[in-house]
């Protein structure tokens, strides 16, 4: 399947529209990987100057089917090949039968940076199976290989392939192997006499073969080495005890139990019955931290023991709804007894250095004292700590501990606080940390780290980005570190890389599979060496340096690839940065700051790295979402690199369990109002569209009824929507600090053609307009428009968020986890009992 020319891979929808459109004849066709289903493809034709997309589905039995019009009876093929033949002929249910393969794109090779790579192998003698006077002289004229060595070869690696036992393989793999045989081996082998020993074919052969492999293996480690550090430890002598009650769980048995939170005592009680004793009971300063899952009804609550061990259990109640009754009990005892209020405002700080392979100097404390040229902290506030810190790193030669034993030493030296570490995620030599105040350990959950390839084939972990995001109380935040392509004659492939790293970096709620990750979180940062320069003749570089030390940087500003590119809406769109007062981060000579080492002697004569702001902190939040940089800068006197750090410090808001101040018998009822929503979409799809609406204050997410399209003569398409949404709690209180995430998807293939953000906030005093841009995959495809109110209605009697319950029976195993299903009837005086039943 690699091998033939309509197959494009994971090309997005709109650059599949686009080179439909060039092609612009009906009929006209290519196939790529589905959008929204792994393992599926999606099937893009042309008619009358519109793309009409048909999914193509894996069954059981991993043989495909074409999602064609109703009635038209289904065919199955066991590969893509096949399966495209077929439908060359009319009247097989799409819109018009197959006609013109349109080409993929060949892209220029690229130079291998100057990195040390992985050892590879030699390329093989391909002249060792061509007959004797082929090998040995060229034939003048001839560009060609020569079709009897290429026959030759051809029939002797298919000879071979015949005693190859490949019964175990997919088909679809068994057919690529002996597609490039028959039709690539020759060019890999003419490319090599010429001198090329890359052999192109080759690598997208092996690259398709192992397209799921990486995401496999990088998602199975991680439970292998869980599994080997549980393994490793030396086992105690409760293990009898221990296996006892994994047996009781695995035959299914219950007890029952009650669930008692007495507010006034602040304490929480387990009861086996209804009127029966207390067995046990853990006060409110044990109770740690409420992690909410992203399975509906899904608790968990963990608390400390009395010999200061913390333990997790689980609770699962009948629905989203009760668990936050059951949450606001909870956060409004610890509120009734504690003297330290949960968070609305943290600082964050976030680093970033390329350190050029070079171990660090002894003293980095400027860096997280955010010391030196641009925007920095007042020196009566820099030694001040921050709630967290992330720390991204390129080119770094440090192993994970000593790298982190390196920081938590500098940070424990600036502030006397020993750190927490929430995470670490490293690609080769790209890196990120996350470390936390010891007070926050236990308002910090759901975290997740991945990390993304984009070196040469997107195959080469030298570039590319790590990424860390988690749950602060109830705030979610993203950070990405990234390396993108050097050197200043390519941003375009920059631009390539960061939609790369938006499309395959898995990060946040698992939910929200419809938006990258520039909508996942409300406040998410991209930092790193993303090697944007300063677009300028390398003749000019006298005259840079003289500005710089005039230090006349807008002018130079003027000329940088990123704010240029920003500009022109083709990367980090509607992401915000603050202005940069700082000189270029590089190229330094090592040891000093006085100095740019702007040109490179190379074999190919001499190469200029301009002095440029490669090392970058962007920001992008959601709308009304309180964010503010309070520094943005780089240090003087860490100079063991080419580059310097870079800092930035933000003050950010933060949510944390809500309580209502209302009286529980009095519930507000009402909903969320979408009115007169006309989303204008820039496609050149034929389908029909509907809205997801996605929200923590939703149940689950919602599925608009399917919007009427009109088109119009600029080429787009306008769908009228409109919805009501129920909230899981209608407080206007809670309403106004809540978001919905839109996401614009089409009917026939279930991908996303814009997304968007709404802030509830805006919708604070009456009906009120929005306009939100709706951006896919890092462009903007369209925008939505609409009106929204917050409907409620203050003293009608609702179902109560807690009150009495009903016995349950609880599956108990570990003491750490129990499972309850919570059934909620009518409401008791203070204190409340829920009861729990699985």
């Amino acid at each position: 399947m690699l091998s033939q020319p309509w197959y494009h891979g994971n090309i997005t929808r709109s650059t599949a529209e686009d080179l439909l459109s060039k092609a612009a004849r009906d009929g006209s066709f290519l196939l790529r990987d589905s959008e929204s289903i792994q393992g599926a493809y999606a099937l893009c034709v042309l008619y009358q100057n519109c793309v009409y997309t048909y999914r193509i589905l894996p069954n059981e039995e991993r043989k495909l089917s074409v999602q064609a019009s109703e009635g038209v009876p289904i065919r199955f093929f066991v590969v893509l090949a096949d399966l495209v033949e077929a439908y060359y002929s009319p009247n097989m249910g799409l819109v018009t039968h197959l006609q013109f393969p349109v080409q993929k794109e060949e892209e220029p090779e690229e130079e291998p940076d100057p990195v040390t790579y992985p050892p590879q192998l030699p390329p093989r003698n391909f002249s060792a199976v061509l007959p004797a006077n082929d090998s040995k002289e060229s034939h003048v004229g001839e560009s060609r290989y020569p079709e009897q060595a290429c026959a030759s070869l051809t029939e002797t690696y298919l000879q071979r392939l015949q005693h190859v036992d490949m019964t175990n393989l997919p088909e679809e793999h068994q057919k690529s192997i002996q597609d490039y045989f028959l039709n690539s081996l020759c060019i890999d082998a003419e490319q090599v006499q010429n001198g090329n020993p890359n052999l192109p074919h080759l690598k997208k052969l092996i690259m398709g073969i192992c397209k799921h492999l990486n995401s496999e293996i990088s998602r199975t480690l991680p439970t292998l080495e869980a599994f080997q550090r549980t393994l490793d430890q030396q086992l105690s002598p409760g293990i009898g005890r221990l296996r006892s009650q994994v047996k009781s769980e695995s035959l299914g048995l219950t007890t029952k139990m009650f669930l008692k939170v007495d507010v006034e005592s602040g304490k929480i009680f387990f009861k086996k019955s209804k009127d029966g004793p207390e067995d046990k009971f853990f006060v409110h300063n044990k109770i740690l931290q409420l992690v909410k899952s992203q399975k509906v009804g899904k608790l968990v609550i963990v608390v400390e023991t009395e010999k200061e061990k913390t333990i997790r259990k689980e609770f699962i109640f009948d629905d989203t709804k009760k668990r936050e009754g059951f949450c606001q009990l909870l956060q409004q005892m610890k509120n009734k007894h504690s003297d330290k209020p949960e968070p609305d405002m943290i600082t964050v700080f976030v680093g970033t250095w390329n350190m050029g392979n070079a171990s660090p100097p002894h003293q980095i404390a400027s860096w997280f004292q955010c010391k030196g040229q641009g925007k920095t902290r007042d020196d009566t506030t820099n030694h001040i700590p921050h709630d967290i810190y992330v720390i991204g790193t390129q080119e770094d030669p440090l192993g994970e501990k000593e790298w982190m034993d390196t920081l938590k030493n500098a940070l424990r030296g600036t502030t006397n606080i020993s750190f927490k570490q929430i995470a670490i995620q490293t690609l080769w030599n790209i890196r990120i940390v996350v470390l936390a105040k010891p007070e926050h350990e236990n308002r910090i959950s759901h975290i997740f780290s991945d990390s993304v390839k984009t070196g040469i084939a997107n195959a080469l972990g030298n570039k590319g980005a790590v990424g860390v995001s988690f749950m602060f109380n109830g705030t979610s935040f993203g950070f990405v570190n990234s390396h993108l392509t050097s050197g200043s004659e390519k941003k375009i492939r920059r631009n390539q890389n960061y939609v790369s790293i938006l499309r395959f970096l898995n990060l946040g709620d698992k939910k929200l599979n419809p938006f990258d990750i520039t909508h996942r979180f409300t406040h998410l940062f991209w930092l790193g060496d993303l090697n944007y320069r300063i677009d300028m003749p390398s003749t000019e570089a006298e005259n840079i340096v003289t500005k710089i030390k005039q230090q006349q940087y807008q002018e130079l500003l003027c000329r940088d690839q990123l704010t240029m590119e920003r500009g022109e809406g083709k990367v980090f769109l509607h992401y915000d940065e603050e202005d940069i007062t700082f000189a270029p981060t590089y190229r330094f000579e090592r040891d000093t700051r006085e100095r740019y080492a702007y040109t490179k002697a190379k074999a190919t004569g001499t190469k200029y790295n301009l002095p440029s702001w490669c090392d970058r902190v962007l920001r992008k939040s959601y709308p009304l979402a309180h964010v503010s940089c309070q520094s943005y800068g780089c240090t003087n006197d860490i100079m063991s690199s080419d580059h310097s750090p870079v800092f930035a410090t933000f003050e950010v808001g933060v949510a944390s369990q809500f309580v209502s101040k209302q009286d529980p018998n009095s519930v507000s009822q009402g909903g969320i109002k979408f009115m007169n929503c006309i989303a204008t979409l820039m496609t050149k799809s034929k389908t029909k569209f509907f809205i997801e609406y996605h929200s923590t204050c939703l149940e689950k997410f919602v599925k608009s009824s399917e919007g009427e399209n009109q088109e119009h003569s600029d080429g787009s398409i306008k769908v009228r929507f409109g919805n009501q949404l129920i909230p899981i709690i209608s407080d206007p209180e809670y309403l106004l600090d809540q978001h919905i995430l839109l996401c614009i998807k089409s009917t026939d293939c279930d991908e996303s053609y814009g997304e968007g953000c709404v802030a509830l906030r805006a919708a604070e005093n009456s009906y009120t307009e929005f306009q939100v841009a709706l951006t896919h995959h890092g462009e903007q495809t369209g925008s939505l428009t609409g009106g929204i109110q917050l409907r409620t209605s203050e003293g009608k009697q609702t179902e109560k968020l807690y009150g009495e319950s009903m016995f349950c029976d609880i599956r108990t195993g570990d003491t750490s986890e129990t499972i309850f299903v919570v059934e909620v009837r009518a409401p008791l005086p203070p204190p409340t009992l829920f009861s729990h039943k699985n």
